[in-house]
């Protein structure tokens, strides 16, 4: 059986994010059992309804490989106790125009990292409804509010923690990924 296609969306546009780094670890973790790709979103316009009668090329391109893809890891900082406006930009662009929501009916889990002791419980709090509104089969269990330490994703026992979030993640897409052709 063919590989699970994953595209994972990094919501930090910092060079040196440590969300990406949690998310290209994830990717490494998870190379036998799925194919991941990094959607790009620090070119996405600012919403804006008016722009959709000449759709933005980088928004066709994010929900390209949306469409594409048959689960979808969205990997979050907290900015404010909430997600990162770039993030919610490019939910925004991706479910639009109306009637062509990208993540309908699309497997997908949430994690993410930050210095705060809380990690990111607060944002991905923020993230659930939304993601629900938009008809996605949200994974729920495990969850990954990760406090971020320099050394974090280099112990084994993280390493452990995170192998099996990417092996819950891959058979909820695996037991998922046909009911998003259902539509």
């Amino acid at each position: 059986m063919a590989k699970s296609k994953l595209t994972i969306i990094v919501g930090s546009l910092r060079k040196d994010s440590i969300n990406l780094k949690l998310a290209k670890t994830i990717a490494e973790l998870g190379l036998d059992l799925f194919e991941s790709n990094f959607a790009q979103i620090d070119d996405l316009p600012l919403f804006n309804q008016d722009l959709e009668t000449d759709f933005p090329a980088s928004a066709t391109r994010l929900k390209t490989v949306l469409n594409a893809a048959d689960g979808i890891l969205i990997v979050t900082p907290e900015y404010n106790r909430s997600m990162p406006g770039v993030l919610k930009n490019a939910i925004d662009w991706a479910s639009r125009p109306y009637g062509t929501n990208s993540f309908a009916k699309k497997p997908v889990g949430i994690m993410g990292t930050s210095m705060g002791a809380i990690g990111t419980a607060c944002s991905q709090h923020t993230l659930r409804p939304v993601l629900n509104y938009l008809d996605v089969i949200l994974m729920g269990q495990p969850e990954v509010y990760f406090q971020y330490k320099k050394e974090t994703f280099n112990t084994e026992e993280t390493k452990k923690f995170l192998k099996n979030y990417v092996d819950q993640l891959a058979a909820w897409v695996e037991r998922h990924r046909s009911d998003s052709t259902l539509g």
